[in-house]
């Protein structure tokens, strides 16, 4: 056999690799649906989709992403305890004044704005009391901390007599709570 011939040889058997891997994927897998004794035999050959379930499944529960409530670190924990114990004694410039300490280690902490906005609540800054809610809420989506935060605005508003918004506020506060 000449060189020619000889490679042409070697070669079909790659050439039938080729063509039959084309031929599986040039065709469909065929379904055939299921036969019994309500159902008709089918022609060969038809594909015909399967009937839905009789039921839906039933759907799979998205879960809710938690949200962490915020934590005081200890040194915060300790100026907050002086704090409280100073409010009680109603020395609200000393009380103020631990709690600043407090956000000066962490100013992003919403409850450490909680506790000030309770501060000048105390000492009747209802404006400032509300300004310090409102910074807590834009710190926090945690359910517990946002309820308080709204709570205090709520009662700060409602100090002012702006009833109609304290009232809202209030639902905000229940909103997170639920």
């Amino acid at each position: 056999m000449n060189r020619l011939a000889s490679r042409w040889v070697r070669g079909i058997p790659a050439l039938v690799a080729v063509l039959g891997i084309a031929a599986c994927v040039a065709q469909p897998p065929q379904r055939t649906p299921p036969t019994g004794p309500s159902s008709p035999p089918e022609p060969p050959g038809s594909t015909i989709p399967s009937p839905l379930p009789e039921t839906l499944p039933e759907p799979v529960p998205v879960p809710v992403p938690v949200i962490p409530e915020p934590v005081l670190s200890a040194a915060s924990g300790a100026l907050v305890g002086q704090a409280q114990v100073q409010l009680k004694s109603k020395n609200y410039p000393l009380a103020a004044s631990s709690i600043e300490r407090a956000l000066r280690i962490e100013p992003g902490n919403p409850l450490l704005w909680i506790e000030l906005g309770k501060v000048r609540q105390a000492e009747g800054n209802h404006v400032q009391a509300e300004n310090m809610g409102r910074k807590a809420v834009s710190l926090t989506n945690a359910p517990r901390a946002s309820s308080t935060a709204w709570i205090l605005i709520a009662e700060s508003l409602s100090a002012r007599g702006k009833v109609s918004e304290a009232r809202q506020a209030t639902l905000k506060a229940e909103s997170f709570r639920q």
